[in-house]
């Protein structure tokens, strides 16, 4: 068992000491709203939010994109569960801001090992063959987060699985201050009909 699989467990068995009543938790989330955001370890949404269990639904991926599997997400969040108002939060020095596809793509070719950066870019290590298949993928990259922002609201916005009566916020967070800023132009295109 590796280091960090007994740091899970026993931080698991910690909290089932002090589980209470939470497994009464009803599954639609509480305060009716759902969050896309970053992968990025450094955002906690529960704490920049305000959030405890049972409040929200937080759907997370590289770069908090409005990929299919997100707005897909999204859509059961609100039919199903019945989260009325929905926020898109990227944030500051992104690690989707650092390569494009054509970068992620040749990585992948030259190995599967981890890759690393520097000053001049990502490198790779060459060793243990690679795959032309990321090639293939749009990898949802960053090149202006707070457009990236106003397209992800407006992807979702304009999905016809989407209705109409759900205000879509936009936010870029702060890795520096915590601090939550509006994407006005975000907001704006996700305002309701």
């Amino acid at each position: 068992m590796s280091k960090i699989v007994e740091e899970i467990t026993s931080a698991n068995a910690d909290y089932v000491a002090g589980f209470g009543d939470k497994g009464n938790l009803a599954m639609p989330p509480g305060r009716q709203f759902a969050i896309l955001t970053c992968m990025d370890a450094r955002l906690d949404p529960a704490k920049y939010a305000g959030l405890a269990e049972g409040d929200a639904h937080v759907i997370r991926n590289a770069g908090g994109r409005a990929s299919d599997d997100a707005i897909r997400s999204l859509v059961i969040s609100h039919k199903l569960l019945g989260t009325k108002e929905w926020f898109v939060i990227h944030h500051t020095d992104c690690g989707m801001e650092t390569f494009d596809n054509e970068i992620m793509g040749n990585l992948l070719s030259a190995s599967l090992k981890t890759a690393s950066v520097d000053a001049t870019g990502w490198h790779d290590s060459h060793d243990g063959g690679g795959t032309t298949d990321g090639k293939y993928i749009n990898w949802l990259t960053i090149s202006d987060s707070a457009k990236s922002v106003v397209e992800d609201v407006m992807r979702i916005r304009s999905n016809s699985m989407v209705p109409s009566n759900v205000p879509i916020y936009g936010y870029i967070y702060d890795c520096k201050t915590g601090k939550l800023d509006e994407i006005l132009e975000a907001t704006a295109a996700g305002k309701t009909n």
